[in-house]
């Protein structure tokens, strides 16, 4: 079994650092289903069957089903580089080791090697997921909800406000629909007439 959690986790990491170094949006987005649904396999080897089915149902499902309707409404296209500073080529790799090891100085202090004391045990069945859900963590699961609210409806104004500056800015663009428009109207009184 450790070694299948093993397996399993290289897979989450490896999938999750996809997700960040993809230019193209939408492999990351399939990436992070992958890293979703390892994550659910580590619940189930960790004896949460109702979180891994959650997890699957839920994010991998639905919320994933979501962040690829967004970037299909952007019409998210391959990322272009950008043309780093010096300062940032210097300075990344070293703050990143720093933030590596100081997460790896936190987790060591948390658990430490003579540590004598048990984990807390939690009820993790349906019911008390759900009391602690929608009595504890109420505000945090109804502001989650607002703040997805919020970024589909930023999403579309954003992919409006293109559309529109495409329209305005492109007049040969514009010229080409409205005769567009004329034929297809031509071609369909034609189609009536005979």
């Amino acid at each position: 079994m450790s070694l299948l959690f093993y397996i399993v986790a290289a897979v989450v990491v490896l999938a999750a650092l996809n997700v960040v170094l993809q230019r193209r949006p939408v492999y990351s987005a399939l990436s992070l289903v992958v890293v979703l649904c390892s994550l659910s396999v580590v619940y189930l080897l960790l004896g949460a069957e109702f979180m891994a089915v959650i997890q699957v149902i839920i994010y991998a499902g639905a919320i994933m089903v979501l962040f690829v309707f967004v970037i299909m409404l952007l019409n998210a296209e391959r990322e272009t580089p950008s043309h780093r500073s010096r300062m940032a080529k210097w300075l990344g790799a070293p703050l990143v080791a720093a933030f590596l090891l100081e997460m790896l100085m936190v987790i060591w202090n948390q658990f430490p090697p003579s540590s004598t004391t048990s984990p807390a045990r939690i009820d993790g069945s349906p019911a008390g997921i759900g009391h602690l859900l929608f009595g504890s963590y109420v505000l945090p699961f109804e502001v989650t909800s607002i703040l997805i609210l919020i970024a589909i409806m930023g999403a579309v104004l954003l992919a409006k406000k293109d559309v529109q500056k495409e329209e305005v800015s492109n007049p040969e663009l514009e010229a080409k629909r409205v005769e567009e428009r004329k034929s297809g109207v031509t071609s369909q009184e034609s189609e009536v007439s005979s």
